[in-house]
């Protein structure tokens, strides 16, 4: 007698295609976003900011606003019951900046207003009078390194990092071709949909409670009680529904919170505090500028046998992420290779702009950018077709990486380079470019490769962070909520999270709910960042989910007087694998059994990032738990009369360890390319004076439909990973990060001149072009 059982390695509904589990609500506007609020007695809050990139406070006169009909609260550094810093690694920040100290940049905060309409409070805001004493700012990071004007007493360098493998030296030496050169990748707005907004107010049986736009709700619970000088168990926090965040409401919406809270702290009223996009834009954190020197040395043949690179961070004003991007870029640094030496050094500079901090990739295309550029460079001095070069030196199992960490698993580097090269029909894709170039005069086309590594989750620097919970209820009915601590912000963790907990517990996924994350639930589980929401809560689910079916399993195998090992879940449905006498049972029918029998049907699950050695001091170890890998080979068309680039067809390969979803993959990396093709050819934050002058999307330009090349083909390595749910790695990041150095090596291409700096715009581009 044999058992029903399916094919070996297939599931009910992992990597299936399956709908958006929010896509109903969100399409017919019933999502309620921040801004949507309206609470009965809510007020409004505005901030009253710094008109300056460098000045001290002299005095702060708020008795005109306060008289204004309508005003229920002007607020300043005096008012601040707790601690008036912020910060979530330096607390460097003040939430609102004191007489007598400096403002540091265009958008420090030095009141807040409350009022019955928002229209009140922007005009009371206005009535806030500031006496300023103007001071030279530090503009550069040319300015910060002299350190000359210190933006802080301590100087301007925050930090350093390193990396020492080998002997440069010697592999320089040993090298048949050295190459050095410059790059530059300017600031990046992460333009989400939704600004950055927050509503508090008091519960009698919460305290205070917090809704917010936000993708670390745990940021958030910690950083109020410091300000409003409370007790953790006296902050609730709950996520809206948010519309869009990719790591600009990692750490910003603290900020935002605590300025909120204040309002209503003093008022004992709900406040809602929304930002302009206006605000937002000249206020919050950015992608950080980074210039590089890059130097490197490669045999004949084409081996990499050395790479030197000293790198500088723009921080801005303050520490915000800084510390922990930086980590970031410099495990990246010298790319997705494997190097005998390496050398790296970087370091984060403070100056009298806006603070920059998480963004999609975090740190990483700033260097990618750089490091793919000087190995097209380097292959096309040999002559060595790009593809060819990166395949000579790719990662592989038993490489190691430039930290010296051994790669044991999960190593799909060479697959996503020959599967890029296979589905662009990669020969007489270059055939065609060719054919192009010589019947165009003014326009020229161009193919530009890229291949990179993400390193997975926190890391060895984030260790202490890495970890995530989940609470999951079946309900007499077999209905199902999920309780996790990382957040649905658009890119589809609920969904995915829906689908691993159908998988495991055997319920169908339209019987299961994924709640957003509120505090009072689940325990701290980390930031949503770093491409691990999937990983890390998605392994939390599926250990509570395996609970509560083995407990139900060993129900039904009672009742029907069975093994529990001869019980097949399916469909929503337990039954005998030999299928005696219709020995079967829907999910709902035995839950309700279970709960008539007092069996516990409420679980939580916990897990934690394997344990990572790394040496901060010479930068060797195990940098990551595992890591991702991209390729990307994009053709680019300059006009060179303009210089005005555009992408026109696409091709990329990931590997993901395993497919999930595949939809809200494919959903991901046309997002992520989207977004990163912005990066490399367009966004263009510009100051006057420090001063965001781009502050809407008027003059600060995003990629719209109709700059989507025509062909984008999207392609998936499975190299499972054995710590991921089913096999699983991220893909959040590494679906952006391929896509800025493919679009400058593509220009390269065209115009027969190495780009250097992204974004690589069309005046740039032109200039470039016109060079002697």
């Amino acid at each position: 007698m044999s058992k029903l059982t399916t094919e070996e390695n297939t599931f009910s509904i992992i990597g299936k295609k399956i709908p958006r589990v929010d896509a109903i609500q969100k399409v017919k506007g019933e999502a309620k976003f921040v801004a949507d609020f309206d609470v009965k007695d809510m007020l409004y809050g505005v901030l009253v900011l710094s008109k300056h990139a460098r000045a001290r406070v002299k005095k702060i006169d708020t008795s005109k606003a306060k008289s204004l009909e309508g005003v229920k609260a002007v607020l300043t550094y005096k008012d601040v019951p707790g601690e008036n810093q912020l910060g979530e690694v330096v607390n460097d920040m003040p939430c609102l900046v004191p007489e007598g100290e400096e403002v540091k940049y265009h958008g420090d905060v030095v009141a807040l207003v409350a009022a019955e309409s928002l229209q009140i409070a922007k005009k009371a805001a206005e009535l806030v009078e500031v006496e300023y004493e103007e001071l030279q700012p530090v503009l550069t990071i040319e300015e910060a390194l002299k350190n000359e004007i210190k933006v802080h007493p301590k100087g301007n360098i925050l930090t350093s990092k390193k990396i020492r493998k080998g002997n440069v030296e010697n592999g320089f030496f040993e090298s048949d071709l050295v190459i050095e050169d410059d790059f530059y990748a300017h600031y990046q707005e992460q333009a989400y949909l939704e600004p950055q907004g927050v509503l508090t107010l008091y519960d009698n049986n919460y305290g205070l409670t917090v809704y917010g736009s936000m993708q670390c709700p745990y940021y958030v619970q910690e950083m109020v009680p410091r300000v409003l000088g409370i007790s953790m168990n006296e902050v609730r926090v709950i996520q809206a529904e948010t519309g869009g965040a990719f790591g600009g409401k990692e750490d910003v919406p603290s900020y935002v919170a605590a300025q909120c809270s204040l309002l209503t702290y003093h008022t004992k009223r709900p406040v809602l505090l929304t930002y302009s996009r206006e605000v937002d834009i000249q206020t919050t954190s950015k992608r950080h500028p980074i210039k590089s020197h890059y130097k490197i040395g490669v045999t004949k043949d084409g081996k990499i046998k050395a790479i030197e690179v000293t790198a500088h961070m723009d921080m801005g004003a303050y520490a915000t992420l800084s510390p922990i991007v930086m980590y970031r870029s410099l495990v990246h640094a010298a790319g997705a290779y494997e190097i005998p030496n390496v050398k790296v050094d970087i370091d984060g500079v403070y100056t009298n702009k806006v603070p920059c901090g998480a963004f999609r990739g975090f740190g990483s295309p700033q260097v990618l950018f750089a490091v793919e550029s000087i190995v097209d460079e380097a292959a096309k001095r040999l002559n060595i077709d790009p593809i060819e070069f990166r395949l000579k030196n790719a990662l592989r199992v038993g490489s190691r990486t430039s930290t010296d960490q051994l790669l044991e698993e999960s190593v799909g580097a060479v697959e996503t380079l020959e599967h890029a090269a296979k589905i662009s029909n990669y020969p007489e894709l270059k055939k065609r470019v060719e054919e192009f170039n010589s019947h165009n005069t003014f326009k020229k086309r161009g193919i530009g490769v890229s291949h990179i590594i993400y390193g997975m989750a926190l890391g060895a620097a984030g260790q202490h962070l890495d970890a995530a919970g989940s609470l999951i209820q079946v309900h007499k009915d077999g209905s199902v909520n999920i309780h996790i601590g990382n957040t649905e912000m658009g890119q589809g963790a609920k969904t995915v999270i829906a689908m691993i907990a159908s998988e495991a517990l055997g319920q169908k996924i339209e019987k299961i709910r994924v709640d957003n994350p509120d505090t009072s639930y689940v325990q701290d589980s980390g930031p949503t960042v770093a491409s691990r929401a999937t990983v890390f809560s998605g392994n939390a689910v599926k250990e509570a989910a395996e609970k509560i079916k083995a407990r139900m399993i060993e129900r039904f195998a009672k009742m029907n007087d069975i093994q529990v090992s001869d019980v097949v879940v399916e469909d929503g449905i337990f039954k005998s694998a030999y299928d005696l006498n219709g020995q079967k049972m829907s999910f709902d029918e035995l839950a309700k059994e279970c709960y008539n029998s007092n069996i516990k049907m409420v679980e939580k699950g916990w897990f934690v990032s394997p344990k990572l050695h790394w040496d901060p001091e010479t930068g060797i170890g195990e940098a990551y738990i595992t890591y991702a890998y991209a390729t990307q080979i994009v053709v680019v068309e300059v006009d060179l009369l303009t210089g005005k680039s555009q992408v026109v067809q696409a091709y990329t390969s990931h590997d993901v360890g395993k497919k999930l979803n595949p939809n809200g993959l494919i959903g991901q990396v046309q997002g992520g390319f989207v977004q990163g093709m912005g990066y490399g050819l367009f966004e263009d934050i510009k100051t006057v004076d420090g001063k965001i002058v781009t502050d809407n999307f008027n003059t600060y330009i995003i990629p719209t439909v109709m700059d989507i090349p025509q062909k984008l083909e999207i392609d998936f390595v499975e190299d499972e990973y054995s710590h991921g749910p089913f096999g699983a790695k991220g893909i959040g990041e590494p679906s952006l990060m391929p896509t800025p150095a493919a679009v400058a090596n593509a220009i390269s291409a065209a115009i027969g001149k190495r780009v250097k700096r992204i974004p690589a715009t069309a005046e740039y581009v032109l200039n470039l072009i016109d060079e002697k």
